[in-house]
């Protein structure tokens, strides 16, 4: 017994001393927004060159049935962040906008949520976020950071509060020109042509006060969208290192590259330190760009050239750790937030979103090509060189996957939907843990995934479905991305049913008539709903329209209003404006 007790304070204090010499792993997470399963060589693409990702796959473990826990960035990232699905965060949408699209919101990611950031600080990592955040900013003032980076376990950031916009692209036009497809043109016509005749009858009569008014109105709405279509890029458009604004409208040609050099910097200072950095990138997001470097190399226009420089930046963080000698103890992580924007064209005609491979329709969607994105997992000596797992996993489960590996404690008060994923990357299991996913559209339960246990089949049940235009398209065209609620979608009684084992590009849906067990299937997913939905519980939302409308006293501004909030002063464009002149 003496010598049971003997060896067990032994490993006590080598942990100890693993942890105080600082050989826990270091963690280097890579997100690309909007990238499209198929754009990657590992993946299939034989047209668009990735090395350095390609490598990754090679070396490590790569994915194929990596499901995003929603289907547009800001939910998804906030699941990815928690390990928990967005609408037990508030961070799931009721209406039509299910994003962020001023920094002067007052919603965003709710303190009371831990990240694997937050998680991980309190084992003596230090913890940055390159890139984008989308996850909210203020709450009451313009200076409270309730949502910033810092108040969700980051010591370090570095990027952009908001997405990247067309706004954000000089040359590019205005996401806000789609506002037009949410017009009621056939109310408003019918009410006009109806007071019209009612006029002519003499039912009503209309003055010409009331009419002037109406003219009045027009032109002050119409002024208002001018205003904000002039000012928007200057006020969302902006890049901050910690809390203070250093760019304000950005240059986003060569920003890939600054905060590449930005992630570099912060690897070298904190090598010697166990670390988790999040490289969250800003491409290939709609308004894209590429650096000069990389403009015209790819055979797929602008959206390949940027895919390249993510390739270019990926190898670059990759090189920094062998540099340093830190590759032997750092778990990679590389995905995309959820599929391509398909429905992204140019103001000049050109196809600006990516490509899915078989896989069905896009991001805002859940078929999956709107959710089964990248999952590459590196790590050389601790996860085997090449292994392809075809088990269904989610960017939730990298929450629980960290927290174990940095000796932290998965909270036990709240519910986490992730699961660790070293025994099935190491083969100590051959199946997920995933029996059933549930697949959010904004706030609405869209879809059910099923993978019963000693069973190939993975059952997917669709209760609704979005209305593609045109109707032989995936794609929502007509409205420039796929919305949650009627008039644009159609409800399923029964629900629709695939089996993605034999039809993974969900062409064919099943009947009662092809499949035996179509109604026993439907049965158990409908009692795992059940069982779901009972374990959600109310929480404040946070995209509502209160909480994403603009609010000018949550503005940040780095200048004055008066002088449309323009700054520059980041160290990072001096930097590169140095190397190019040497070059």
């Amino acid at each position: 017994m003496k010598s049971f007790l003997w060896i067990l304070c032994t490993l006590g204090l080598l942990l100890c001393t693993d942890a105080q010499s600082g050989t826990k792993p270091n963690f280097v997470f890579m997100m690309v927004d909007d990238l499209g399963i198929g754009d990657l060589g590992c993946y299939g693409n034989t047209t668009l060159r990735t090395p350095n990702i390609d490598r990754l796959a090679l070396e490590g473990v790569k994915l194929t049935q990596h499901i995003a826990a929603a289907p547009l960035c800001t939910p998804s990232r906030a699941a990815f962040l928690t390990g928990r699905y967005p609408i037990r965060s508030g961070m799931a949408a009721q209406g039509r906008m299910g994003v962020f699209l001023f920094s002067a919101s007052s919603g965003g990611l709710p303190q009371e949520e831990i990240t694997f950031a937050k998680a991980v600080k309190g084992q003596g990592y230090s913890t940055a976020v390159i890139g984008k955040w989308h996850l909210g900013l203020n709450c009451e003032d313009s200076a409270d950071y309730c949502h910033h980076p810092k108040s969700h376990g980051f010591d370090y950031f570095y990027g952009t509060i908001m997405t990247h916009l067309r706004d954000c692209q000089p040359g590019h036009g205005s996401v806000l020109y789609h506002v037009h497809a949410h017009i009621p043109y056939n109310a408003l016509g019918i009410g006009l042509v109806s007071l019209v005749l009612l006029h002519i009858r003499g039912t009503i009569t209309v003055t010409r006060k009331v009419v002037f008014g109406f003219l009045v109105l027009v032109g002050v709405l119409v002024s208002v969208f001018g205003a904000v279509l002039y000012t928007f890029p200057n006020l969302n458009c902006f890049v901050m290192r910690g809390t203070e604004i250093v760019e304000q409208p950005y240059t986003s040609e060569n920003l890939t590259q600054r905060m590449t050099s930005e992630a570099i910097e912060y690897l070298e200072r904190n090598s010697e330190r166990p670390f988790l950095l999040f490289f969250s990138f800003i491409q290939v997001h709609t308004g894209l760009f590429a650096s000069p470097l990389f403009r015209g190399k790819s055979q797929h226009g602008l959206y390949g050239d940027a895919v390249m420089e993510v390739d270019w930046s990926v190898g670059q963080i990759m090189q920094t750790l062998e540099r340093l000698n830190l590759k032997q103890n750092t778990l990679v992580y590389l995905t995309s937030d959820q599929g391509p924007h398909l429905e992204e064209i140019s103001i000049h005609g050109e196809i600006h979103g990516g490509y899915n491979s078989i896989y069905k329709a896009g991001k805002s969607t859940n078929w999956e090509g709107g959710i089964r994105i990248p999952g590459i997992l590196h790590w050389p000596g601790v996860l085997p060189a090449g292994k392809v797992i075809d088990e269904p996993t989610s960017n939730m489960d990298i929450f629980p996957t960290v927290l174990n590996l940095a000796g932290a404690f998965i909270p036990s008060d709240r519910v986490i939907d992730g699961h660790d994923l070293l025994p099935l990357l190491q083969g100590q299991v051959e199946r997920s843990e995933h029996e059933f996913m549930f697949h959010y559209c904004n706030a609405e339960l869209n879809a059910v995934r099923w993978h019963p246990p000693n069973s190939s089949a993975i059952w997917k049940a669709f209760f609704f479905t979005p209305d593609f235009y045109p109707e032989n398209s995936s794609a929502c065209f007509h409205t420039h991305i796929c919305f949650c609620i009627k008039p644009f979608i159609t409800f399923h009684d029964p629900p629709l049913l695939y089996d993605l084992s034999r039809d993974p590009s969900e062409s064919t849906p099943l009947s009662p008539d092809t499949e035996p067990q179509f109604y026993s299937v439907l049965e158990v997913i409908r009692a795992a709903v059940s069982r779901h939905t009972q374990s959600l519980k109310p929480v404040p939302l946070q995209l509502s329209p209160l909480q994403m409308i603009w609010k000018p006293w949550l503005q940040p501004c780095c200048s004055s209003l008066s002088q449309l909030c323009r700054c520059e002063r980041d160290h990072q464009i001096e930097k590169l404006r140095h190397e190019l002149q040497e070059e």
